[in-house]
């Protein structure tokens, strides 16, 4: 591990990080630019994990010294800031709003699933962010804008556009991981079998009532927008 792999104890400057140039400001035109080297650290990230985004590894698919980073991110803390933001930037921002808060609020919520999809990393890492990019700011905008036909103050919106995205990285996570298990179907009948004999035992009278009921759509997209509209319709509008 690099100087750079660990955090920074005392986190990333926001101001300092996004309103600067993103390049050194003395010496010779570098051979690179923020923009790869973050572009080398998702593309690492998504094709391997964000266990294996070292800024060795890091500098070394960019044709780098692991030195020369420094001046543009001077830890994994700062480098995971500008990742998350970087692919916050494949979320559309300009599309027309319906008007509809709750409609317009679970399109958002549907957008962030697929991106955290596209980038599996991204739910772990955006548990440990502090910072708001360019990017990220653009969609928050969105946001608010979905939720200005709401009664709710400029604190409760931050709130709720909070728990939105807590609650979609939370959801994700679990996805992936439901699917890396990749059960047999003869382990899913197991289980079924296993559950049916512990409803018929009479002694969970509750369990025994809720298997009885027709089955839901089990699609990873179809239990997704079961939990987002049950999320975004109970929330109150004052």
């Amino acid at each position: 591990m690099t100087r750079g792999d660990r955090a920074g104890s005392a986190g990333v400057d926001p101001q300092q990080l996004w309103l600067s140039t993103g390049r050194p400001g003395r010496g010779r035109k570098p051979a690179f630019s923020r923009t790869a080297i973050t572009a080398a650290a998702v593309a690492l990230a998504d094709a391997e994990g964000l266990e294996a985004v070292t800024m060795r590894r890091v500098a070394s698919e960019v044709g780098a010294g692991v030195m020369s980073l420094y001046s543009y991110a001077p830890d994994k803390e700062t480098l995971l800031e500008l990742m998350v933001d970087q692919v916050s930037g494949e979320l559309p921002t300009t599309d027309p709003l319906t008007g509809d808060w709750r409609t317009d609020l679970k399109a958002i919520g549907h957008l962030q699933r697929a991106l955290m999809l596209r980038h599996p990393w991204l739910p772990a890492a955006l548990s440990a962010r502090r910072t708001l990019g360019p990017n990220t700011l653009a969609f928050l905008e969105r946001a608010l804008a979905a939720l200005r036909p709401t009664r709710l103050d400029g604190a409760a919106k931050l709130e709720v556009f909070a728990q939105l995205t807590g609650f979609v990285a939370a959801h994700v996570a679990h996805e992936i991981a439901q699917a890396a298990a990749a059960r047999s179907p003869e382990r899913i009948e197991a289980e079924a079998r296993y559950l049916a004999a512990v409803a018929a035992d009479g002694h969970h009278p509750e369990l025994a009532e809720v298997l009885s009921a027709p089955p839901r759509p089990a699609t990873p997209e179809a239990t997704f927008t079961r939990f987002l509209d049950r999320l975004v319709d109970g929330l109150e509008s004052d």
